[in-house]
């Protein structure tokens, strides 16, 4: 009876301590009128950061976290804060945030979705951040072993973000890829907006026809289209003159992984660095190539591919992309244990020169492999955490 009666104790402490748990996140939530949760395959923390930079540029003070190639809070006067983890990330770290955020008498909170297991993505949305605005910035084939096979796999596990009651906003389908894709991405917006309605909210599309035509040449780094889009329909919900935002966006710090071109000096050998390694899927990929191809022009191509040991099917994925569709010059691969199709295709490609590097290959043995390409746009894709990080910050002191 002793032991009964002390776990019915303890169960009542635990009940009671949830219950002012739950009172006090209710709370900060009612301190944050606009809560915008970030969700998607890609473009994640990019779309944070825009709709913040466009969110401030009306005049709402806003905060914003983003979790993706460097964890950051970005405070109300657009400032990077780094987050620094004692522990591995977890989405419990949101409802912390949720309640700093609100002691700072914001307005606005932006916040990019950590979740990619489908219930906690669930958890997230409906538990913790309660959005008034949700995005999805695109469906991507990623996170398979998770998300599911298909695209519509994938489409159904980021819709759990979409919130009851509130907004959702997503790319038009018509606005990214070639004619195949397009009916693809149709049939992902109508499952959007079939949730969004049984949720009760109210469903958007943005579309890349809204963006003035010389607004992309602005940015001082290789912004998408989507993503700008996206964040300018956010900002255009939550009140904010669309040029005005556009103007925030576009003065705004970008992301740690964003696409920049360095201009890189080894002695007299000169090349060009095009840091894709935060766009790590294929599709992603080539699009952004594809937008390189008016600074490229007759430049030959290198492909720099970094790999990982626990993503063999993005590494597939990215070896089908580089020797089917983009047929690079010449190909740098770190990696080991490459799928056999890799030899296949070395040798159908023959006249792509190829060098194989191992995983522990050195930071400076890899900038001397740069060395050998005098003239080059080198594009680096796969994968940016870990040894990528080193490597760029590395590559960082050879700017022209």
């Amino acid at each position: 009876m002793v032991v009964i009666s002390s776990l019915i104790i303890l169960l009542l402490v635990l009940v009671c301590l949830g219950l002012i748990e739950s009172y006090f996140h209710r709370l900060a939530l009612s301190q944050l009128p606009i809560r915008i949760h970030v969700n998607g395959s890609r473009g994640k923390s990019s779309v944070t950061r825009l709709i913040a930079a466009g969110l401030r540029s009306g005049g709402i003070r806003t905060i914003a976290k983003t979790t993706g190639t460097a964890p950051r809070v970005i405070d109300e006067n657009g400032k990077d804060r780094v987050i620094h983890r004692l522990r591995s990330a977890s989405i419990g770290e949101q409802v912390k945030s949720l309640r700093n955020f609100s002691k700072k008498k914001i307005e606005a909170v932006v916040i990019e979705c950590m979740a990619v297991n489908p219930q906690y993505q669930w958890i997230s949305e409906h538990k913790m951040i309660k959005s008034t605005i949700s995005v999805i910035t695109n469906v991507r084939p990623d996170h398979i072993d998770e998300m599911g096979l298909t695209l519509q796999d994938n489409a159904m596990s980021l819709s759990n973000t979409i919130p009851f009651n509130g907004k959702m906003v997503t790319i038009k389908g018509d606005s990214t890829l070639d004619g195949q894709m397009n009916k693809v991405d149709t049939k992902i917006n109508q499952l959007f907006k079939n949730v969004t309605k049984k949720r009760k909210s109210k469903f958007y599309e943005s579309t890349i026809k809204d963006i003035p035509d010389n607004a992309m040449g602005r940015f001082k780094y290789l912004e998408h289209i989507d993503n700008v889009a996206i964040a300018l329909k956010v900002c255009e919900l939550s009140g904010v003159d669309s040029k005005q935002a556009l103007e925030g966006m576009i003065n705004a710090q970008p992301d740690p992984g964003a696409t920049i071109i360095w201009a890189l000096k080894f002695s007299k050998i000169k090349i060009y660095f095009v840091n894709l390694l935060a766009a790590n899927d294929p599709e992603s990929t080539f699009k952004i190539y594809n937008q390189l191809q008016l600074r490229i022009k007759d430049n030959p191509v290198c492909i720099f591919l970094n790999t990982r040991n626990d993503r063999r099917y993005r590494t597939n994925q990215l070896l089908d992309l580089v020797f089917k569709n983009i047929k690079p010059n010449a190909l740098i691969v770190r990696g080991e244990n490459l799928p056999t199709q890799f030899n296949v295709y070395k040798k159908k490609f023959s006249d792509i020169k190829i060098t194989e590097l191992p995983y522990d290959i050195d930071i400076e043995d890899m900038v001397n492999e740069f060395k050998k390409i005098n003239g080059y746009y080198v594009i680096g894709i796969g994968n940016m955490v870990g040894w990528g990080e080193v490597f760029m910050k590395e590559l960082k002191r050879f700017r022209a």
